[in-house]
């Protein structure tokens, strides 16, 4: 029996929040595994420059990942959806080995599979360096707090 990650297409405005806030939160865990369980065995993925397909090659990129980017931080939101598609914006804080801090802003664009496994991903990301001082996202390691305000309210 295939693998099911709910909630499944085609997705309504409700649904389409929902799957994205479960990434989110699988991301800030920074747990390559659990967050690779999200997609399909042969998923494919571009991030920025570098071009992936399948569960082990996204453990794989998220262990370099996060080895680099420390102290990560995300937040994700809808931007559109259709189907079995959604579009999310998102920012994410991180530091580097020296203690630089950046923000880094993106967008995604998501295709599922009947299951709600995720078969494609596509991500454009730019950083910019901020200082300590100017981080918005100040939360213990994991999942953001429910309290904690979303990127519209940020104003980013």
């Amino acid at each position: 029996m295939p693998e099911s990650r709910p909630p499944l297409p085609p997705f309504t405005a409700e649904t389409a929040r929902r799957k994205a806030r479960m990434a989110e939160d699988a991301w800030n865990t920074r747990d390559p595994e659990r967050v690779a369980g999200a997609y399909t065995a042969d998923s494919r993925w571009r991030n920025r420059a570098e071009f992936l397909s399948g569960r082990a090659a996204i453990v794989a990129f998220l262990r370099r990942k996060w080895a680099d980017e420390l102290d990560y931080r995300l937040i994700k939101e809808v931007w559109a959806f259709d189907g079995a598609r959604i579009a999310v914006r998102f920012a994410y804080e991180w530091h580097d080995s020296g203690g630089r801090w950046f923000r880094s802003h993106g967008n995604e664009q998501w295709e599922f599979d009947g299951h709600g496994l995720m078969r494609r991903r596509e991500a454009s990301i730019n950083d910019v360096p901020i200082a300590e001082a100017d981080r918005l996202f100040r939360w213990p390691s994991g999942p953001r707090p429910a309290e904690h305000p979303g990127l519209e309210a940020l104003g980013l």
